[in-house]
């Protein structure tokens, strides 16, 4: 029995499932979760030794790598000077500063601890700001484990009050509305009968955890103008996109500015970090200008707003953007090249510096194109990767991250080996 082994059967006797977030325990894909003793650059080691390349990055936030120099430098800096105030500090200031650098649409910005206290609270503040109550999202799209957000759709354009989660009171779930990604008509269909009773309405620009799913020409614009002509807070939920796609995000990429914008993961550069921003005249609603509640003892963490600052001013370099999407183009290439050759039944959607490899012949456009998915074989696919040295999301429905940190030679050998694991198990 290694380390790992050992390790996850002392976990289990202490905390829930043996791990403090679901997807960790490789229940999607079976066996037993790798415990991680450290990481530099691209690389992850386990404790038992054994070396990965990391395609997971935290599940986004390390763009810069593993370990990076300078945001290692950054917090330890923090660290001699102190961890936690819970008084404001300049450091919160300069971050909220680059954030409005990086979003015209962002007037004013509340720092939180997490992508989900963003979406929670955001969510708040636009039932306070409109004196409305339903919230509208989309089949897929995972806002963190806000209560009132977790719930699916069922069959038909909508489905009103089903939680996904027990614990979930179904009195709270009814006022979410759930439509199919992608299906402007059904959320044409849902406005023109409750238009007047919607407070927001929350999206992924670019949904990463159903696995990565473009949305069609046209569609975001069409949410925005919809949004507007039924005076409807749009909140983009950009905790993965914001600055991955570009230092502005999603809004950046595709021309579009949200009501309100969530950020987190790489805003933090590792460490735990939320923001959400929006125009003076929404966010003044919040205490302690209005009357909207919302606090947090860690809010604007002196070491997590350093880490936030370091990442940023990398970011904002004029080349990094660029030099990173020639990598990916250069990797997506190859698997393309190689997917043709064999004409293996599978779809590989990318954007950016996210990527997911579905396994299915058909077109993933939403959530139930992504549910075709053949999850026994990627259960395969990612044991036979991992045990190669090579770690990929432990679930096929998530997304893969590329980082500045990944080589060509890392890329090259990757894409040669997934083609060759794909030969033999299909």
């Amino acid at each position: 029995m290694n380390q790992s082994q050992k390790l996850f059967q002392r976990a289990q006797k202490h905390i829930p499932g043996g791990v403090n977030s679901p997807v960790r325990a490789f229940r999607a894909v079976g066996g037993t979760p790798r415990f991680i003793e450290k990481g530099k650059g691209a690389y992850l080691w386990d404790v038992d030794g054994k070396r990965y390349l990391d395609f997971v990055m935290s599940w986004g936030p390390l763009i810069l790598g593993h370990a990076d120099p300078k945001m290692v430098r950054a917090v330890s800096n923090q660290v001699k000077k102190g961890t936690s105030f819970g008084a404001p500090t300049a450091n919160e200031v300069k971050l909220a500063e680059l954030i409005k650098s990086a979003f015209p649409s962002i007037d004013k910005v509340r720092l939180v601890s997490s992508g989900t206290e963003a979406v929670m609270s955001a969510v708040r503040l636009s039932r306070g700001a409109t004196g409305r109550k339903k919230v509208i999202k989309f089949d897929g799209c995972y806002h963190g484990h806000v209560d009132s957000l977790l719930v699916r759709a069922g069959s038909g354009a909508a489905t009103f009050g089903i939680p996904d989660s027990k614990g979930v009171p179904e009195e709270l779930a009814q006022h979410t509305i759930s439509i199919p990604y992608n299906d402007s008509g059904a959320l044409e269909k849902i406005l023109a009968k409750q238009g007047s009773q919607v407070a927001c309405l929350i999206v992924e620009p670019i949904p990463a955890n159903m696995g990565v799913v473009w949305p069609k020409a046209g569609f975001l614009k069409r949410i925005r103008t919809l949004t507007k002509k039924h005076r409807i807070i749009l909140i983009f939920d950009e905790v993965i996109t914001g600055f991955r796609l570009a230092f502005g995000g999603a809004q950046e990429f595709f021309g579009i500015e949200a009501d309100l914008t969530c950020l987190g993961k790489i805003l933090g550069g590792g460490l735990p970090i939320g923001a959400f921003g929006g125009k003076k005249e929404i966010m003044n609603h919040l205490s302690p200008l209005g009357g909207v509640y919302q606090a947090g003892t860690l809010s604007g963490n002196p070491m997590a707003t350093a880490a936030g600052i370091e990442t940023l001013k990398q970011l904002k370099g004029r080349r990094f953007y660029r030099d990173l999407q020639n990598k990916c183009d250069y990797f997506y290439a190859l698997i393309h090249s190689e997917l043709k050759k064999h004409s293996f039944p599978v779809t590989f959607n990318h954007v950016g510096s996210l990527f997911t490899l579905f396994f299915t012949p058909q077109a993933v456009t939403d959530f139930r194109s992504a549910k075709r998915s053949d999850t026994d074989r990627y259960a395969r696919f990612f044991h036979a990767l991992l045990n190669s040295g090579i770690y990929f999301a432990p679930s096929q429905f998530e997304a893969n991250f590329i980082s500045h940190a990944h080589s060509i030679l890392d890329l090259t050998r990757a894409a040669k080996f997934i083609s060759k694991t794909l030969s033999r198990l299909l």
